[in-house]
């Protein structure tokens, strides 16, 4: 049996721009470049620090 797997899906709604390099990369990271775009990932302890490290900058729209 396949155990689904918990996604998370978060919403970017702050720029990048003057922001510090590693800020621009976690977004990079997370699927993120462009306001209101959307990315679903898998829901893990490093997608939840990274969240939290551009928290200000992104939004958690859906926890499946």
């Amino acid at each position: 049996m396949a155990t689904a797997k918990k996604t998370v899906t978060v919403e970017q709604t702050g720029s990048p721009i003057r922001r510090p390099a590693e800020q621009r990369a976690t977004l990079i990271g997370l699927g993120l470049n462009k306001i209101r775009r959307r990315a679903t990932l898998e829901d893990t302890p490093a997608v939840r620090g990274m969240i939290a490290k551009v928290a200000h900058l992104v939004r958690v729209v859906d926890e499946a």
